[in-house]
């Protein structure tokens, strides 16, 4: 039984309006249902990709003709109709090695006949999926092509394609991306470069001999770093969730059961801002070593991110504001007292006075609060002060103790933690630390985190029962590391975040 047709006033009042293409499309699918013929046919098979075919026959000859015979199929992004022959470029999937081959095909009236080819001038647009099958040629003018003797409709585009420069602006591109995917190569080439990455991230760890793992993503308890958590509720305990803020606890507690080497790559959701460098749903990276510390924990970021540029041949990285970062420069170890007081112009440390230190933000224009002490007033002047500055890599380290709850106290001075962040071209790029593995000095940091939370700090982290008698059982010395895949693809390209992630979360229209 036929559908009935849907015009634009017999359209439902919830759906929107449909444009003048979109109804002669609907149109074209209804006729070709009405007639028997199926729009999204089931029983199509290639024996041949686009790009197997330009590898095969590479070799032609202009003009020149094999008997060989392939079937093909892909998306129509160009035709052209005369009266007896008929252009068309297909256009294949992109996979990890290939961006998305294109290939001509070629229709003319002696190869399929008159009705063949009155069928596909009357049932064909851009946008198309068309199944193939013929000959391999190359056309006079030394394109190689795939001579029809056969064709069929393999799946009728109800849209038409957008126009690259017209249809998608920066906001469409991200909106949607599946539209952005078929039009533009290098939407297609993020989505190969973010696979090549990950693989090449996978690479170095498991050479190393760590083992991968999967944490809950539900969780009781928030914590594992200093971020607003998304709630949910679960129905079957009836009882209330977060989803996670960080990989760690759960990889910790794997380490307290002996896993000496393991990491995580998973979603995190953090219900904080949105901006260039900021998702609320991203891509995170743990890592924790065995009787390793901060320094050995950094040296394996290094090696993950070199692997990661060779992989994808991008160890100098052009920015559009015209700096140049280069990967295989050194790596520079900068502590955060010294690079606060080279900013200012005077010596700040742990003892430098909270009021003292509001007028140093006063004077550069920084905002604090009034609850500040003098780590997090020392950690905002960085964050304004210092990071945007750092261009190529540079670790810094040495941070007041308020910046890591689960960090090792500095083994030789005071009031500092084992921990660095990793800056280049101005982002935190990944953190890594000494972990702190001593449950009596955790559970009172965690305790005072709590407290921090019944205050109303919406970011402090709770107090983590399960993990505290985790750390009780013995953890061996370690070090641990968090990177954000999505800012290493960001590094690699110099793009936002938006274009790195493949769906991103936006408002809604």
């Amino acid at each position: 039984m036929s559908e009935p047709q849907t015009t634009a006033s017999q359209a439902p009042a919830d759906e929107p309006q449909l444009t003048e293409q979109q109804l002669v499309r609907r149109e074209k699918r209804q006729r070709l249902l009405d007639a028997g013929v199926e729009p999204y046919p089931v029983d199509l098979r290639r024996d041949h990709t686009l790009a197997q075919v330009r590898d095969g026959w590479a070799h032609l000859q202009p003009g020149e003709e094999t008997g060989d015979v392939v079937a093909v199929g892909g998306r129509v992004i160009f035709v052209r109709n005369t009266g007896k022959l008929c252009f068309a470029t297909l256009q294949d999937g992109f996979t990890p090695d290939d961006s998305g081959t294109r290939l001509q095909v070629m229709l003319s009236l002696a190869e399929v006949g008159q009705e063949a080819l009155d069928a596909w001038k009357a049932d064909v647009d851009l946008g198309d999926f068309v199944w193939v099958g013929g000959r391999v040629i190359s056309s006079r003018r030394g394109e190689l092509s795939v001579m029809a003797a056969q064709w069929r409709l393999a799946s009728k585009a109800l849209r038409p394609l957008p126009t690259l420069h017209k249809d998608l602006s920066e906001e469409a591109r991200v909106r949607e991306r599946y539209a952005d995917l078929i039009v533009r190569p290098e939407a297609r080439d993020m989505v190969r470069m973010r696979s090549t990455v990950t693989r090449s991230i996978r690479a170095t760890l498991e050479r190393d001999g760590y083992l991968e793992v999967e944490t809950p993503t539900l969780q009781l308890v928030h914590g594992g770093a200093a971020a607003r958590p998304f709630t949910t509720h679960l129905n079957a305990f009836d009882i209330d969730m977060t989803l996670r803020i960080a990989l760690e606890l759960f990889l910790k507690r794997a380490m307290v059961g002996g896993a000496d080497r393991v990491y995580e790559i998973g979603r995190i959701f953090r219900n904080e801002g949105i901006d260039s460098t900021h998702s609320a749903e991203f891509t995170m990276l743990e890592a924790y070593q065995s009787w390793g510390d901060q320094f050995t924990i950094a040296a394996l970021t290094q090696r993950i991110i070199l692997d990661a540029a060779d992989a994808v041949d991008r160890h100098r990285i052009e920015r559009s504001d015209g700096q140049v970062i280069d990967l295989d420069a050194e790596w520079a170890w900068l502590p955060v007292y010294d690079a606060v007081s080279d900013k200012v112009g005077e010596q700040i440390t742990v003892e430098t006075p909270v009021e003292h230190l509001r007028a140093i933000a006063d004077a550069h224009e920084v905002a604090w609060d009034p609850a500040w002490g003098n780590g997090k007033l020392v950690m905002e002047l960085l964050e304004h002060l210092v990071e945007p500055y750092l261009v190529q890599p540079t670790f810094v380290c040495d941070f007041p103790e308020v910046a890591q709850p689960l960090a090792r106290r500095h083994r030789s001075k005071p009031g500092l933690i084992e921990a660095w962040d990793l800056v280049i071209g101005g982002v935190e790029r990944a953190t890594g630390f000494s972990e702190l593995i001593d449950p009596v000095v955790q559970r009172e940091i965690l305790t005072a985190q709590s407290l921090a939370a019944a205050a109303g700090d919406p970011e402090a982290m709770q107090l983590d029962e399960d993990f505290l008698a985790a750390l009780e059982q013995g953890a061996p010395p370690m070090g641990g590391m968090g990177m954000g895949v999505d800012r290493l693809l960001m590094l690699l390209t110099d793009a936002g975040i938006r274009e790195t992630i493949l769906f991103p979360l936006l408002r809604p229209q």
